[in-house]
């Protein structure tokens, strides 16, 4: 073999080596890289979802469902909570969507707050204007004299000066709804509801693991799985065409879609399906809007 040829050889199984070797490189980059999901608008999506704050409505924005959208994952790219896309778009389980769709990313108008009955303006009594005519001859002890103290003139001025009736305080939701609430599970509070806070929907009541947790009040048994991520086994228990109640976080679901169920009937097993303790995570929503539960709930 001549000398030169062998050179040549040797300077092609070196290349040859080298191309191998980027290879296997690019190979171990490409099984630590994200998943690009078909059809899905060639955005990268993470293997698994983004634990981000949900619930930041954008009003008047609408969002157009495409070839491989979700629910949850259109709620996660735009900032909100997967039941309150669904609620707002009026989709009932099992939450289905099509390409083309169009879905509003925030509250229907109608929702903006439940009607409170306006409390009746406080009753003045205007004193009567006093007469310019002369009495008659020989009528009280001097001809055109004023009326004595405690006359009925003097009595209805100082009728009017009495102090307006106090405003009543704010209606509580339970007045509203035309129907009695009632505690979904036994147990302390261990986080309230914020009007302010996208995170804190509701109250979360804390408990022994398969404690039962109760319908709040009658209703048929809209939704019941585990779904919608973040809120566990998950049942929602509509009670009128405006007023529905969520029971997040359960061991174990009693009920079923379309089943009917009575205030006070168990319908779950408490525990901590998507939360780190045993605990009941409980909303009221009206038209979809979150309402605070302690001003439902009767006091105890």
């Amino acid at each position: 073999m001549r000398p030169g040829f062998t050179a040549i050889a040797i300077a092609r199984l070196r290349g040859y080596a080298c191309l191998l070797a980027m290879t296997a490189a690019l190979a171990a980059c490409a099984q630590t890289s994200v998943v690009r999901e078909s059809g899905h608008r060639g955005k990268p999506v993470p293997s698994r979802p983004a634990n981000r704050p949900a619930n930041r409505p954008k009003p008047g924005a609408i969002v157009t469902v495409r070839k491989g959208d979700t629910m949850y994952r259109l709620a996660v790219e735009n900032g909100v909570s997967p039941l309150d896309l669904a609620v707002w778009n009026r989709i009932p389980p099992p939450y289905t969507i099509y390409p083309g769709q169009r879905l509003r990313l925030s509250p229907p108008r109608v929702a903006s707050a439940p009607p409170r009955p306006t409390p009746p303006a406080p009753s003045t009594i205007k004193p009567p204007v006093a007469s310019t005519a002369k009495p008659p001859a020989g009528a009280g002890t001097t001809g055109g004299a004023p009326a004595p103290a405690g006359s009925a003139a003097t009595g209805s001025a100082t009728t009017s000066t009495k102090p307006p009736t106090t405003r009543p305080p704010a209606v509580p939701v339970a007045a509203q709804t035309g129907f009695a609430w009632r505690w979904p599970a036994d147990g302390s509070i261990v986080a309230r509801f914020s009007a302010s806070d996208p995170t804190k929907q509701g109250i979360d009541i804390a408990g022994q693991s398969g404690a039962p947790v109760r319908a709040a009040a009658d209703g048929v048994v809209v939704y019941s799985g585990a779904g919608l991520v973040g809120y566990g086994e998950l049942i929602i228990v509509k009670h009128s065409e405006q007023w529905l109640s969520a029971y997040g976080h359960n061991r174990a679901r009693l009920v079923n879609e379309g089943q009917r169920v009575k205030a006070g009937e168990q319908i779950a097993e408490m525990g901590r399906s998507g939360a780190a303790r045993d605990m009941l995570h409980f909303e009221i929503r009206y038209n979809g809007k979150p309402q605070d539960p302690l001003l439902a709930l009767p006091r105890r």
